[in-house]
Order: structure tokens, then C-alpha cells, then sequence
């Protein structure tokens, strides 16, 4: 017998009903309420509750249904930031062009956001319906509702064939998805990388062509793409990926270049996001330390350190001083915390036989 699915209808221009979204049942997908956090769960039903819509999205589904552990868990609602943070005095209204919610539960922080319309584009701020906010999504991957009261999820866009099928799906004409926001081809980079989903032919040639559009985004965006990436475990796949498609270019040029001209520092370049990515699956450990990864293959060419820690008298902090302004050039457009870019330096120089003792004295390194 087969089963009968469901849908969800809305009524179009000319008052007709058409069928809009697929709703998968708990016996349909893999979602257990035990793999959600509870305090998500709480907002979700609190905003219930007051009347509103409410769903877990994006991310978190996805992951959920690849059966990963989500490290945030955002959510989706009718409600508007300022309905929002009446309902929650532990939250507080961000952003100034896109505004919505932080929640916060201790050391937690939950983003919740309204609905958001398609009247301008996809990087509009005008409210909107579900319907329309799941059409402003970049890939379809991210673009699944889930609802935990009933335990359904609300497929818009096909997304779930998509899962099934392991492709990366853009949900925005090709022509305006990275015009729009060339931070989206930094994400499907990541998003293929992460899940194992392929990219397209088409996809990738027009990321390709599309790389130049990354010079409009600012550092602190870049810095922020960066971060994730490098945390992310599949630093290594993303930032083979990103060679080839030329975003490293814009992302790491300094580091693009190198790897363009030296096939033997792009082989120990890649060599070291491999160790990161160990380092970041079986540890939790401070950026600085992650940092030292991208810049120690960097720092290797920069001087024969055999040779200089062998000199009988050395000047340590001025050895530190000009690493760290040739690092601070390397890793830009980035811009990381100076005392976590320091940390990656002075590790740096330990590793080539340079030890920091005193910044304000000459000393000479144990050997």
C-alpha cells in the first residue's frame, strides 16, 4: 500500500489553491527530539505558546538529518524582533540593515529571526511568510524547516530528493545567488566539503567566474568565513576546493600566490590544514594555536632557521618583530585578534628553534 503523503496549500494571486511545501512526518525522517537542544526547544514552544510560528532551520536540520551533531540551532519564526524580545528578557536585537533576535540561555546563544520577504531580492529586510523566507535561502540543504511540536518538516524546495541525492543545490537563480552575497560561494565550497554533497558543473564554473565578486566583501566578513573554516575540520577539502575554483585567491592571496608558484610549499600548505583538521576533530584548543597552521609553512621560508639559531648572539625580540609584520601581511585580508596572531607567531618560531623569553631582551635560544 502506499503511503499517502502530505502538503501544506496556499492560495496564489487568483485566490486558487496550490500545493506549496512536501511535510515529512517523524516516520518519514531520521529527527529525534532527544538530538535537539532543550533550551531550542523551549523557545520554539514559548513562541508557540504567544501565538506565533515557530521552527528549527537551516543548519541544524540538515545536520540532524545526516545524523551530525549541530553546533547551533537557529530558529525561524512570524514574530518580529520586537515581539521577539518582549516574549524573552534574556535576549537582545541585533544587526542595523538585518535585524533579528540573540536569546541567550548561560553561555548559549540562539538566533532567532523573522520571516523574511522576497520583494527585494534575497538580501532584503522586509518581513515576510515561510513560503518566501525558504525561496531567500542559499542551497537547498539549508532551506528545511523543522517543527518539533508535531516533529514535521516543511520542504519547500525539494530539499530533501537534494539530501537524498547528495547535491549541493543553489535555490537562487545562478545569475543573482553570488551577486547578491559572493560570501554564498565561500558557504557551498564548505557546505560540499562538510557533507560529502556534489557541486555541479554548472555550479562550479560559475563560482569560478564569479570569484573576482569576493573583493567587495569586507575583511571582517572574510575573517569571520575564515574562522569557520579553519574550525570547521575540513580545512584541508575546503581549501583544496577553493584553490581550484580560485576564491583562495581572494580569501588567502597571499598564501594563493605562494601555492601557485611553489608546488612544494602548496604540498606542505595542504600538509598543514590535514594536521589541523586532526587537531580540531580530537581537541579543543585556542585559535592561536589553530593559527599557527596557516602561517608556519610561511614562516618555514622566511629565513634559514638552522643557521640563525646557531649564531653565537641573536636579537630574539627583533627576530619576533619583523615575523609577526611579515605574517600580519601574509594572512591579510584576515584580520585576526593581534594576541592570538601573536601566539601563532612566537609557536612558530619555537617550532624553527626561536624561543621567546623576554620581548625587551636579547637573549639566545636553548638549542
Amino acid at each position: 500500500m502506499l503511503k499517502r503523503m502530505l502538503y501544506r496549500y496556499s492560495t496564489d494571486s487568483n485566490g486558487k489553491m496550490r500545493k506549496t511545501a512536501t511535510i515529512y512526518t517523524n516516520s518519514e525522517h531520521s529527527i529525534k527530539l532527544k538530538n535537539i537542544d532543550n533550551d531550542a526547544l523551549r523557545i520554539v514552544y514559548q513562541l508557540h505558546d504567544y501565538g506565533y510560528q515557530a521552527y528549527i532551520v537551516g543548519g541544524a536540520v540538515r545536520d540532524l538529518l545526516l545524523n551530525k551533531k549541530p553546533k547551533d540551532f537557529d530558529i525561524v519564526t512570524d514574530a518580529t524582533p520586537t515581539q521577539i524580545k518582549r516574549i524573552f528578557r534574556n535576549s537582545r536585537i541585533i544587526g542595523k540593515r538585518f535585524r533579528l533576535v540573540h536569546v541567550f540561555f548561560d553561555q548559549k546563544i540562539f538566533e532567532v529571526s523573522t520571516f523574511r520577504s522576497i520583494l527585494n531580492g534575497s538580501v532584503g529586510n522586509i518581513f515576510g511568510t515561510i513560503e518566501e523566507d525558504s525561496q531567500r535561502r542559499d542551497f537547498s540543504l539549508n532551506a528545511l524547516y523543522y517543527d518539533p511540536i508535531k516533529e514535521q518538516i516543511f520542504d519547500y524546495v525539494g530539499a530533501m530528493q537534494d539530501i537524498k541525492n547528495k547535491k549541493l543545490v543553489p535555490i537562487i537563480p545562478l545569475e543573482r545567488i553570488f551577486a547578491e552575497d559572493p560570501v554564498r560561494m565561500i558557504r557551498a565550497v564548505k557546505y560540499s566539503s562538510t557533507t560529502g554533497f556534489k557541486m555541479s558543473v554548472k555550479l562550479k564554473r560559475k563560482i569560478k567566474k564569479s570569484a573576482l565578486l569576493l573583493l567587495q566583501v569586507s575583511a571582517s566578513r572574510l575573517t569571520e568565513e575564515f574562522f569557520k573554516i579553519i574550525n570547521s575540520g575540513f580545512a584541508y577539502k575546503i581549501i583544496l576546493t577553493s584553490f581550484d575554483l580560485n576564491l583562495l585567491e581572494y580569501i588567502q592571496p597571499n598564501a594563493y600566490k605562494m601555492m601557485k608558484k611553489d608546488k612544494i610549499f602548496k604540498q606542505n600548505y595542504l600538509n598543514s590544514m590535514k594536521k589541523l583538521d586532526e587537531l580540531v576533530i580530537n581537541n579543543t584548543t585556542r585559535l592561536g594555536e589553530k593559527l599557527n597552521f596557516v602561517i608556519q609553512d610561511f614562516v618555514d621560508t622566511l629565513d634559514d632557521w638552522e643557521s640563525v639559531k646557531n649564531q653565537k648572539s641573536i636579537n630574539v625580540s627583533e627576530i619576533y618583530k619583523n615575523v609577526w609584520s611579515e605574517c600580519r601581511s601574509f594572512v591579510l585580508p584576515m584580520n585576526p585578534q593581534r594576541t592570538e596572531l601573536e601566539f601563532a607567531v612566537k609557536l612558530a618560531l619555537k617550532n624553527n628553534g626561536i624561543v621567546m623569553k623576554n620581548r625587551n631582551k636579547i637573549n639566545k635560544p636553548k638549542v
